[in-house]
């Protein structure tokens, strides 16, 4: 059974940095793309950004783009969400998921297979 475990959330203010932790277990890191999403309240959730399977490509949503990036630990079975130059409008539960199958686009929800619980962060003015 694979699990993503997200950890790193909090509150920080405007202009502040956080780096999100999802950690994977009963799976290996290497063999899925791994998305990040996130959901604000009363707001549909949204995709943040992602990476791929082999090479260290990755994208974003223009709303993040140059401000957050993403990367993986093989060794240590997790990816990170790095946030920077982070404003109230981020403020949002942070998700991570697993695609296995790279069918769909990895900007979709339904694309992806495995998701954690989701981490809270708070962006103060």
């Amino acid at each position: 059974q694979v699990q993503l475990v997200e950890s790193g959330g909090g509150l920080v203010q405007a202009g502040g940095s956080l780096r999100l932790s999802c950690a994977v277990s009963g799976g290996t890191v290497s063999r899925y793309r791994m998305g990040w999403f996130r959901q604000a309240p009363g707001k549909e959730r949204e995709f943040v950004g992602y990476i791929s399977r082999i090479t260290t490509t990755t994208s974003f949503a223009d709303s993040v783009k140059g401000r957050f990036t993403i990367s993986r630990d093989n060794a240590k079975n997790t990816v990170y969400l790095q946030m920077n130059s982070l404003k109230p409008e981020d403020t949002a539960v942070y998700y991570c998921a697993a695609d296995k199958d790279l069918r769909g686009g990895y900007d979709l929800i339904v694309t992806y297979d495995y998701w954690g619980q989701g981490t809270q962060v708070t962006v103060s003015s």
